[in-house]
């Protein structure tokens, strides 16, 4: 891991190093010299020594010191000062040495040359300080921008996994039921709940399905819930979509179903019924989901089971723009949901 770091850290000074240089560059070009070109080879000389010196200093030298290591923090830093004003000095005599820099004012004192190159070192830590600050601001963004998708993205998956499970417990009740009657039908129902499963482990772990699909389980899980009723049950199922192919998150629409059938219409004694309108137009989702119940508005609880809090939540982490409302009213219980499906997370 900290060797990881650490070739994070030398790929920052990769391109800042040149960044650094232009702009010293930058100034010289503006101002028109004629001796441009050697000023490029003292400027590109002293580079190197400073941008040595400001990795050390901010990669390794700063993040070492505390206050509860004060003596020991002052003892690390005083170097500096030295590396910084007599050091650059040194290694502009070095460049002269080797006939690298040219020297272009012979007027200057040694201390005001001192003075002039420690102002130079004193901007490259300025401009280091703050480049680096701001790219270690964004990183630090952008990791907790991917940890907070990873988290949800986690939750989501757990999300599901109850959702499954639920889908399934609640439809074995129904097979069960036909089984213990000894009905005719139970064949059928295992057959219809073999396609459901076969759906929810090869199609469920991917982020999107058609919507054609998801109308495919919805008309299953409506057959097997009818298998359990007589020709009393009414259930009205109609879409109406511009593409059949439309991507949506697998079983995001069928807990509101499931809670028509579990909750309303295994609750009603005389003519259950159940009407479902699903629609997309303009890339915005209806589903209205309407069925009897077995109590007036006034007797109707309004906490909400496990299937509509967990399809609640995920909601909020798949979309931006949406609404889920539930209504009861007299003998009926009504839930409608809404979806921009542009607003996807």
């Amino acid at each position: 891991m900290k060797i990881l770091s650490g070739i994070k850290r030398y790929e920052l000074y990769v391109w800042l190093a040149p960044a650094f240089l232009l702009l010293n560059l930058l100034g010289d070009i503006v101002e028109h010299r004629s001796d441009f070109p050697q000023r490029a080879v003292n400027e590109t000389w002293l580079a190197c020594y400073v941008i040595v010196m400001n990795y050390r200093l901010l990669e390794y030298t700063l993040p070492g010191m505390s206050l509860k290591r004060f003596f020991r923090s002052v003892l690390l830093i005083l170097p500096y000062f030295f590396s910084y004003s007599l050091g650059l000095f040194l290694w502009r005599a070095l460049g002269v040495t080797l006939h690298i820099y040219t020297v272009l004012d012979n007027t200057l004192t040694i201390d005001k040359r001192i003075g002039t190159l420690t102002g130079y070192s004193i901007g490259s830590i300025i401009f280091f300080s703050v480049v680096r600050h701001i790219y270690n601001h964004i990183k630090l963004k952008q990791s907790a921008q991917e940890l907070l998708i990873a988290s949800q993205q986690a939750e989501l998956n757990y999300l599901r996994s109850q959702t499954n499970p639920h889908f399934l417990f609640n439809t074995l009740n129904n097979i069960y039921s036909l089984a213990r009657d000894k009905s005719d039908l139970a064949p059928e129902s295992i057959l219809r709940l073999s396609k459901i499963l076969r759906y929810m482990l090869y199609e469920t772990s991917a982020a999107y399905a058609a919507i054609e699909q998801e109308i495919k389980i919805i008309d299953d899980y409506i057959e097997l819930e009818k298998l359990r009723y007589d020709e009393s049950l009414h259930v009205n199922f109609n879409h109406d979509l511009e593409d059949r192919k439309q991507a949506l998150p697998p079983l995001l629409l069928i807990p509101l179903v499931e809670n028509a059938f579990k909750h309303g219409v295994s609750e009603t004694r005389d003519r259950p019924s159940v009407n479902i309108h699903l629609s997309v137009k303009n890339r915005v989702l209806l589903f209205i989901v309407e069925n009897s119940t077995g109590d007036a508005a006034g007797n109707v609880s309004l906490k909400e089971n496990i299937g509509l809090s967990n399809l609640r939540r995920q909601l909020a982490l798949l979309y931006t723009s949406y609404s889920l409302d539930t209504r009861p009213g007299d003998f009926t219980f009504t839930a409608t949901l809404k979806i921009n499906l542009d607003s996807h997370v």
